[in-house]
């Protein structure tokens, strides 16, 4: 019956409606309009529930009791309120069934929100109508039937002494005409200069010019020359839309087909819950993060809390002015939900799909469906675990199969690939691709730069990084209980007499992390986060259950600690964080990161409020007084991907894959993936060699060994080449017992042995 009852109480976590998105616009327009007032809007979420109040209600929900409260349905706006042409951006949380404002918040000026798509399509428009931009482009001759193109830019971290308004800017490139085909690469033909529009206006205020030396020349462009200097005399197309490219296409390639003839193995509720083997969680959507996954579960037992990607800084090497401020904050700058694209059936994901939609605002405060902004789908991820008892022939293997939650955003040039992936031993896997075009600038012809590679006759592609963060908010084993993190180490022991005679032993050390902090990776060590239950034993091995996550020992930010860049993205130079839990906090370079000259309300900014996570001796004061407190932890995983490109990169460059996992440790009594059917997939067929056939029994002979030699095997089946024992099964009672020998009389007497 209490289950009954909770199926129709609407969940907390339900995604947000265009009824609920329009409600509260209206509340908000007729709380603050009026004459000569106008609204743009930037973002609408649904506000997520305080923890303390969601925790209590999924506790309910999985004891299968009816709550005795449900957190209040709320919105969350982000728009700009305009007067007297001056705009104030506001922050606001709307009770869309009290009808009620419970915050507002109005942002100091120097607070830049991310871009909107609206903004962003300003700016060629901003450039085509300047007197300084057609200057610009007076400076070079650009042969016939090349059309100008421009992407737009985040104006990155103004210098030190730069107080400016909200700013974009841009890269320009042509795009050769005469193809007839609007897809021709762009990229190809970049041009030396970078507009700036100040956004409230829609104006130029300036264009900058880039240096296009190599190697030993200066890091300041040359002086704008009497005449106009070609541009694009060597350059090369560099197609790679398919009715472009001057290449044959492969006709070798036979088609692979994912097929699931009884259809998903998943369950996809209204309310976005998903039910796919034990596993159970909600899958969110917002604006800045993508997708998002709630109440993850296992069995019923609680997991995780929350998991997302927070963050995402991208760096430039080039110490060429201006590209020192070509620092891309992609989540907080324009939004990585934002950018997501419309995943389409048979291309992005592959199989039995479910897509996900999500409701977004335009300017005007209107619901805005975007479509398949999320796909969800099974996939086989080869051998799960096996094991072949060579005594009786006997082998047994299990596939390992996952259950993928994708996104992808195009920004700009680059494309990104996110994936949740929870397979059936337990295991989620976070998994990061990067693909796209690699961002250009122009290059003297015949030179070679230190700061990229040449990808193109007059085309360089700048060295780069990527680095990503992701939010990991647990909840092992239950919603009452304060997971506790800690830190484990194999260290090697000396050799000594006492306890490592030998040299071979080495010890593991374990370090609870007991207050807000960082630390960073270190294989040598084997350094692992464990995130465990601190009252929940395993009955088997008598270890607090949990999980496990090895973090990822990957390069970090390269800026020196005194630049721009590094001020502005401290979570990039250490790959953990451990901070205290605050509502909202979910940003690891703050909230505001667009045009910032520093973070604010990041990881950083957390640790160094204080927060403890075990009650110790009395209370940190300084803690204290700066806002900290006692709290639950979160642990925050930083990985990045260093790319200084290759040719192979171009024109559009093969993705880069990286992963890390969180995998139970002590979480089960034995492997959770033991009742995974061992079936054959009789779908599976055999292949022989070229020009071979199949005989009818299945057999094939190959010519790649030697046919003689093609038998039924005495080294292969042999148990002995595989380490096992040969003969059958033992009783220890027919185990002979050799009787002793008495030694002859003589040998006796000289060893002096007696008779009992």
């Amino acid at each position: 019956m209490a289950a009954d009852k909770i199926s129709t109480i609407p969940h907390p976590l339900r995604p947000l409606t265009p009824d609920e998105l329009s409600k509260a616009r209206d509340i908000v327009i007729k709380a603050q309009g009026g004459d000569g007032v106008a609204f743009f809007f930037r973002s609408a979420i649904f506000n997520e529930p305080k923890r303390e109040d969601l925790t209590v209600f999924l506790a309910a929900e999985h004891e299968g009791r009816v709550p005795e409260s449900i957190p209040p349905r709320e919105v969350h706006l982000m728009y700009d309120v305009i007067k007297d042409g001056k705009a104030q951006l506001h922050e606001t949380v709307v009770d869309i069934n009290a009808g009620t404002i419970p915050s507002i918040k109005e942002h100091e000026f120097r607070c830049q929100t991310s871009f909107t798509s609206q903004e962003f399509g300003k700016f060629q428009e901003a450039c085509v109508s300047s007197d300084l931009f057609k200057s610009a482009l007076e400076e070079f001759t650009i042969p016939e039937n090349f059309a100008i193109t421009i992407d737009p830019w985040p104006y990155g971290g103004p210098d030190p002494d730069e107080d400016i308004p909200r700013t974009m800017q841009g890269l320009v490139y042509a795009r050769d005409s005469s193809k007839n085909n609007i897809d021709s690469n762009h990229y190809a033909y970049p041009l030396p200069i970078i507009p700036i529009m100040d956004v409230a206006t829609k104006k130029l205020v300036r264009v900058d010019r880039l240096a296009t030396g190599g190697r030993g020349d200066s890091l300041y462009p040359e002086a704008i020359s009497s005449t106009p200097k070609p541009l694009f005399g060597n350059n090369s197309s560099a197609e790679y839309v398919p009715e472009l490219l001057d290449i044959p296409f492969r006709t070798d390639m036979k088609p692979i087909n994912i097929t699931q003839p009884e259809g998903a193995s998943f369950k996809v509720h209204g309310d976005n819950l998903v039910e796919w083997q034990k596993w159970r969680f909600r899958v969110g959507f917002t604006l800045r993060e993508g997708a998002v996954l709630h109440d993850v579960c296992y069995d019923n037992r609680p997991v995780m809390y929350r998991l997302s990607f927070s963050e995402m800084t991208v760096p430039y090497g080039d110490p060429r002015p201006p590209f020192h401020r070509k620092q891309a904050f992609d989540f907080g700058d324009g939004g990585i939900g934002r950018a997501a694209n419309n995943l389409k059936l048979g291309c992005d994901c592959l199989g039995a799909i479910h897509y996900f939609d999500s409701v977004m605002t335009d300017p005007e405060g209107k619901p805005d469906l975007a479509k398949n902004v999320i796909c969800l789908h099974e996939q086989d991820n080869g051998i799960g675990w096996k094991h072949t008892n060579f005594r009786t022939n006997r082998a047994v293997v299990t596939r390992m199969r996952e259950l993928v939650v994708q996104f992808v955003a195009t920004l700009a040039n680059y494309e990104y690939v996110f994936a949740y992936k929870l397979d059936t031993a337990g295991g989620i896997t976070f998994e990061t691709r990067a693909t796209g075009i690699v961002s250009v600038v122009p290059i003297d012809e015949g030179k070679t730069s230190a700061y990229g590679n040449i990808v193109n006759p007059g085309v360089l592609a700048q060295n780069h990084q990527h680095i990503f963060a992701v939010r990991i908010d647990p909840a092992m084993d239950s919603y009452e209980t304060d997971t506790a993190v800690v830190l484990e180490e194999s260290h090697p022991i000396p050799m000594n007499p006492e306890t490592n005679p030998y040299g071979n032993g080495y010890e593991v050390r374990r370090r609870r992390v007991e207050r807000a902090g960082f630390e960073d990776a270190e294989p040598k060590l084997n350094r692992v986060v464990r995130l465990e239950n601190p009252v929940k034993k395993n009955s088997i091995s008598g270890k607090n259950v949990g999980y496990k996550l090895v973090p990822s020992p990957t390069q970090l930010l390269l800026a020196d600690e005194k630049s721009v860049q590094a001020a502005r993205a401290p979570f990039a130079r250490h790959h953990l964080w451990f901070t205290g839990h605050r509502d909202g906090e979910l940003w690891a370079a703050g909230e505001f990161t667009n045009q910032a000259h520093f973070e604010e309300g990041g990881v950083k900014t957390m640790v160094e409020r204080g927060d403890w996570f075990v009650d110790g001796e009395g209370v940190d004061e300084t803690a204290t007084a700066n806002g900290g407190k006692k709290s639950t932890p979160v642990v925050w995983s930083v990985f990045g991907l260093t790319h200084n490109p290759r040719v192979e990169d171009w024109p559009v460059m093969p993705v880069e894959i990286h992963q890390f996992h969180l995998r139970p440790a002590d979480f089960f009594t034995s492997n959770p993936a033991l009742d995974i059917p061992s079936t054959k997939n009789e779908t599976s067929v055999l292949v022989p060699c070229y020009g071979e056939k199949v005989a009818e029994n299945g057999s094939s002979t190959c010519c790649c060994s030697t046919p003689s030699l093609q038998t039924d095997s005495t080294v292969q089946r042999n148990p002995a080449s595989h380490l096992q024992g040969s003969g059958p099964d033992i009783d220890p009672n027919d185990i002979p017992v050799k009787e002793k020998r008495r030694l002859s009389s003589t040998l006796s007497n000289l060893l002096s042995w007696k008779k009992d």
